[in-house]
């Protein structure tokens, strides 16, 4: 080998090890970076008309599992989803209290059935009669409570669909942006590995907004759908998904009713839109949350026309009304009650109509039996109505032999469309359990599956880092052998320049 080919081989050597160093301290520099995978280069052989003239550096490539990101990928949508959840449901079981907590409607339920047992005994004391009242209020005000703490989330759960909308479409421009810079330095020849990684991380954070499966393509670019399949284009010119803000009462409902829809192309694809953020939003805006506020209103309305048929119109809304069932849907002309019912002002200002009553009963063989309220004037010791009320409006039939109309569990909500999850209760006080306990068991329910699902997810993470993630020892590794190379073929140089500086020398 001369020393020209010689000084040619170990001058593009030390230009290979310079580029190497170079890539070695960029990723020394990304070993924090999320979604960063390690560049790595390759060398190939080098010829000149035929000769070895050493080597070059091939285009800078990633280490990376394609196959566990895209797992991990998915389980990003599935973790968001419950964790999403969770926070909303942790919110109402903050509020409503647990079965048997003091606080919870079956406890305050309780407690008002032991004031009217100690008014039995003494049906003229005032003070056990405001007990009665006072009880009813501290019912009526976890109703009312529980019930704006349903609102509050589903309103959030809007906010947050509008806000991830947003995102999810910044998101799928960045995407488009990306591969399009991918798909011109493909076509030039150049690496496109820093480009990837930061397409990744864009690919991760839509897969936590919403549940999305990525197929790379041939020539660099990226096809986006989501898991059923809908197709989510990066390259659109304006925003993919729209929706809208709105302001959500108990009477609007999804999917014609007065929420907005979101929609892709013009084609609602609310329901098609699961996984992530977005995704659970949706299930609470439009399920979990109205079947909760329907099963609250259900309890509110048997609570109220319960006491009304014996004759004590004790609960109410602001004007002393208890509404009308018979609606179509069933809750349609109570819906939102929980939120409204209160003690009735007239009991308020009267304490004493607790023994005495607010309405006559004519009697029906399907309902309750006749009641005849107390005139005024009448006997201090009058019970008739406080039994009623502990017998038959706290209890499972109406009157002897006749079962108390049947609470509605299916049919529910503003659309007519949900179910309680429970059966029909029989009585106040099991329905109040039921209600809290629904509640209580979806969100345990969704906390178990985050953990399970967190445990899949950080899983995926940890096989994806050590098969992608930046070792610091390796590169460390890798710097002493390239420091090496770089002077033994310094060396080389060195030592041709040594006897050109001879042969230079001896020449007179």
């Amino acid at each position: 080998m001369g020393t020209t080919l010689a000084l040619s081989i170990a001058s593009n050597e030390v230009r290979n090890i310079n580029d190497q160093l170079a890539l070695l301290s960029h990723n020394v520099a990304n070993a924090g970076t999320p979604d960063y995978a390690t560049e790595t280069v390759t060398q190939s052989s080098l010829d000149v008309g035929g000769v070895g003239d050493g080597a070059v550096n091939n285009l800078v490539q990633r280490t990376i599992n394609l196959q566990t990101q895209s797992s991990l990928f998915e389980q990003n949508g599935t973790a968001s989803s419950l964790q999403t959840q969770q926070s909303a449901l942790q919110q109402i079981d903050g509020v409503q209290g647990a079965v048997g907590s003091g606080n919870d409607i079956g406890s305050l339920l309780g407690a008002l059935q032991d004031a009217f047992s100690n008014l039995a005994g003494e049906p003229d004391n005032q003070t056990q009669q405001h007990a009665v009242v006072s009880a009813a209020q501290a019912l009526t005000t976890q109703i009312n409570t529980v019930s704006n703490a349903i609102t509050t989330q589903r309103q959030n759960a809007q906010n947050a669909i509008v806000s991830e909308v947003g995102q999810i479409n910044s998101t799928l421009s960045t995407l488009g942006t990306l591969s399009d810079q991918i798909i011109q330095a493909n076509n030039n020849g150049q690496s496109t590995a820093d480009l990837e990684n930061l397409r990744d991380s864009a690919e991760d954070q839509l897969s936590q907004l919403i549940g999305v499966r990525f197929l790379d393509q041939p020539n660099g670019d990226l096809l986006v759908t989501t898991q059923n399949g809908l197709s989510l284009p990066i390259h659109a010119t304006g925003p993919v998904i729209t929706t809208s803000a709105a302001s959500l009462g108990p009477t609007l409902y999804a999917s014609g009713g007065g929420v907005p829809a979101i929609t892709i192309g013009g084609f609602d694809a609310t329901n098609d839109l699961t996984g992530g953020q977005l995704g659970a939003n949706i299930t609470l805006r439009d399920q979990t949350l109205p079947t909760m506020q329907a099963n609250l209103d259900e309890f509110s309305y048997a609570l109220a026309s319960r006491f009304q048929a014996q004759g004590l119109t004790l609960f109410s809304d602001a004007d002393g009304n208890v509404p009308a069932g018979g609606g179509v849907p069933v809750q349609s002309t109570y819906l939102g009650f929980s939120s409204e019912i209160q003690v009735n002002p007239a009991v308020t200002n009267s304490p004493s109509l607790v023994r005495d009553g607010t309405n006559a009963i004519a009697g029906s063989p399907t309902g309750a039996a006749a009641f005849t309220p107390n005139p005024p004037g009448g006997p201090s010791g009058f019970t008739t109505l406080i039994q009623n009320i502990l017998t038959y409006a706290l209890g499972t039939q109406a009157q002897v032999g006749v079962p108390q109309p049947a609470p509605n569990v299916t049919g529910l909500g503003a659309s007519g469309t949900l179910n309680a999850g429970f059966s029909a209760p029989s009585d106040l006080a099991t329905m109040a359990t039921s209600v809290v306990a629904s509640s209580a068991s979806q969100s345990a329910t969704v906390t178990q599956q985050l953990s399970t699902a967190q445990g899949l997810q950080q899983s995926f993470q940890s096989q994806l880092a050590s098969a992608s993630s930046v070792s610091i020892d390796t590169q460390m590794s890798n710097m002493v052998v390239l420091q090496n190379a770089y002077a033994a073929n310094g060396r080389v140089i060195g030592a041709i320049q040594s006897m050109w500086n001879q042969l230079l020398n001896a020449v007179p």
